[in-house]
């Protein structure tokens, strides 16, 4: 991804008081979401006209990536995805939530998606309740990326039922016919920096 700064011929000598937020994402745990919901915070106050999320992940845990969608729901600024190298499991959720025209892959990446994974162990009403929690987020989650595609609400638990719920790999080109990605490549970053003058 590439990176430009510019500044204004006026300024000199000066610090920034608010840098601008630029959010990688590599995974998905409780301090991820931490970190992912501080800068997100952060970003509502710094003057910029959109927060970069730039994704890069095998995924990670469901309820860290419901607390990151909870902060883009609740963002004031736009937000744009962007995938460099990979989008997988929670991070293709992730894509998803970009902004309409600003989620962006490059042309090589891969995006994964599959079911969530109960993960239980235990009693057997304790394995019941993990795959029944397992199943309501599978639901939650395929509908919301639905949503956020302009598909159906089953488009992709039944794409992912036709795989025999084997993990889903696809390229760029393919995540971008499925609707997850506006377009393909990353996008320039350009950070603009400029004063006002003003008299008392």
């Amino acid at each position: 991804m590439l990176w430009k700064t510019e500044f204004s011929p006026l300024l000199k000598d000066f610090e920034l008081k608010h840098q601008p937020v630029i959010i990688r994402v590599n995974g998905f745990d409780e301090k991820a979401a931490q970190d992912f919901n501080n800068k997100m915070a952060a970003a509502q106050s710094t003057g910029q006209k959109v927060v970069p999320v730039v994704i890069d992940s095998y995924g990670g845990q469901v309820y860290s990536l419901m607390s990151m969608i909870s902060a883009i729901k609740s963002s004031e600024i736009p937000v744009a995805t962007i995938v460099e190298g990979k989008a997988m499991s929670c991070g293709a959720v992730l894509l998803s939530f970009g902004e309409q025209g600003m989620r962006f892959a490059d042309p090589d990446a891969t995006v994964m998606i599959h079911d969530v994974s109960s993960g239980g162990r235990g009693k057997i009403e304790e394995l019941k309740a993990d795959v029944a929690e397992a199943d309501r987020l599978d639901e939650k989650i395929f509908t919301m990326m639905a949503r956020n595609c302009g598909k159906k609400d089953d488009y992709f638990k039944k794409k992912v039922f036709n795989k025999k719920h084997a993990d889903w790999y696809i390229d760029a080109a393919e995540a971008k016919r499925h609707g997850l990605v506006d377009q393909l490549r990353t996008p320039q970053l350009i950070v603009k920096v400029d004063v006002d003058i003003d008299f008392e």
